[in-house]
């Protein structure tokens, strides 16, 4: 469980009407999803060995021990809840009702009702140099997160980063709250006897318009070798001394920038590069945790916004720029033309 702090700042970001109605997101979905986070963060320490297992997801990527392990975790919590009712992952992209624990109290008819979209372990691939990787998980209104409105029905986001600091990104997006939107830090603690807690009471992206150190991630930088666009803005960047942060993680990425304020991440997608961000398990929870900081997610292919349209097949990918609200508009200018 969260301590009180992390109580008592849910009941004034929702205000107490707001909290008493989504009672098991405050006191079961989102306790029991970080105590999961800090389970994974011990297991990635302890996994010395970094393996494949011989297996392929659906969208035909490898998977390692650590994937499975992170899964597990995810899937076991969510089967402590007995309002999330169906879930999804990118190692399994198939809703499925939640088994729920015997030990869990069902829940009382006409209850909260929840869909969980997660990707258990994202950056896997650069786990062995013992790089930050992260996890990522959606929470949605309702039986399914498929043909869904995003912004209406995605009301959770949690984005956690596993590193030197083990911390996790909070973002709420719920109808009636006193807050329309919300979006802070939980420090996730060594394990269960020193729990997770409160680091940031808020998480936003500056309004400068020319801060002091700025910020760039090109991922899919090979694809620069087939889009002069996407060449002359990673070669604007160097020239106007932004500072590379690029690990090759999305979460690591995505988070380094609004840990300082400030950052762009760019992911676009060229006929010789796919899009590979799944929409589902990375691009919705992300833009939703972007937007509620203040920052803008938009697909780097025709500029919409990432949470404008419903996601209709599970197997849905996608491009992604996002950041401070002025960096995506110049990014977009340049690779739209």
């Amino acid at each position: 469980m969260a301590p009180d702090l992390i109580h008592d700042h849910l009941k004034a970001v929702l205000g107490q009407e707001t909290y008493q109605k989504r009672f098991a997101l405050c006191n079961s979905v989102i306790p029991t999803i970080i105590g999961a986070l800090t389970d994974i963060s011990k297991a990635l320490r302890s996994a010395h060995s970094v393996d494949a297992i011989g297996s392929t997801n659906a969208f035909g990527d490898g998977q390692l021990n650590v994937d499975i392990a992170s899964e597990d975790l995810v899937r076991e919590a969510l089967g402590r809840c007995p309002s999330v009712v169906t879930a999804s992952s990118e190692e399994d992209p198939i809703e499925r009702p939640v088994s729920h624990s015997k030990s869990s109290p069902k829940a009382p008819a006409q209850s909260e009702v929840y869909s969980a979209a997660f990707d258990p372990l994202d950056g896997s691939s650069i786990i062995g140099p013992g790089w930050a990787v992260g996890t990522i998980i959606g929470i949605w209104d309702g039986p399914s997160a498929l043909h869904q409105p995003p912004r209406e029905k995605q009301i959770a986001s949690i984005l956690a980063s596993y590193g030197s600091r083990n911390t996790a990104l909070v973002a709420l997006r719920i109808p009636g709250a006193a807050s329309p939107t919300a979006c802070f830090e939980i420090g996730l603690g060594d394990d269960r006897s020193l729990p997770a807690t409160l680091t940031r009471a808020e998480v936003r992206y500056t309004a400068e318009t020319s801060p002091k150190a700025r910020y760039f991630a090109p991922a899919n930088l090979r694809a620069a070798s087939e889009s002069p666009a996407y060449m002359a803005l990673v070669q604007h960047y160097i020239m106007s001394r932004y500072t590379l942060r690029y690990s090759g993680g999305l979460v690591p990425d995505v988070v380094h920038g609004m840990s300082k304020g400030h950052g762009l991440y760019v992911s676009p997608v060229t006929a010789g590069s796919k899009a590979k961000l799944r929409r589902l398990f990375e691009l919705c929870p992300v833009a939703m945790v972007v937007e509620c900081a203040g920052g803008k997610a938009v697909d780097s292919v025709d500029g919409s916004d990432v949470l404008e349209r419903a996601v209709e097949d599970i197997n849905e990918t996608g491009g992604l720029v996002c950041g401070n609200v002025d960096e995506v508009a110049f990014a977009l200018a340049k690779l739209l033309g």
